[in-house]
């Protein structure tokens, strides 16, 4: 595929995540998608495959969190697009608010989403986790 339709694909991908648009996502990724979150202690963090490993980081993203994505920039070379983009939300366990600056590598294998991989701000996500442990007492 041309690298123009990579970053359209792209560009789609991070559409149906703002519209809450899962059948959307599952049309736009392959069968055998890797995504991979690096950390740990973490709710979202770790390395899901497929469809089904989709649909557990979907739902365990809307038990964790509220956050809207905006990419902003896609940059493009073969069958790899990088996205720099920033999300801002809450943690709901916390009910504390983040802002996370991050980039997605996307590797895009006959017109779907093959592999993603985020680099996010995870200081930012950790600190916003944390329960301040003296409003418990």
């Amino acid at each position: 595929m041309s690298i123009d339709k990579n970053i359209q694909t792209a560009k789609d991908f991070f559409a149906a995540i703002g519209r809450g648009d899962k059948e959307a996502l599952r049309a736009l990724v392959a069968e055998d998608i890797e995504w991979i979150i690096p950390g740990k202690d973490w709710p979202l963090a770790g390395t899901r495959h497929g469809h089904a490993g989709l649909a557990d980081l979907l739902e365990t993203a809307s038990r964790s969190i509220e956050t809207s994505t905006e990419a902003r920039e896609f940059v493009a070379q073969g069958d790899r697009v990088f996205v720099v983009g920033v999300a801002t939300g809450r943690i709901k366990a916390t009910n504390t608010t983040f802002k996370d600056d991050w980039v997605f590598a996307i590797t895009v294998r006959h017109g779907k989403l093959a592999k993603i991989r985020e680099y996010i701000d995870t200081q930012a996500l950790a600190q916003a986790s944390q329960i301040d442990a003296s409003a418990l007492a």
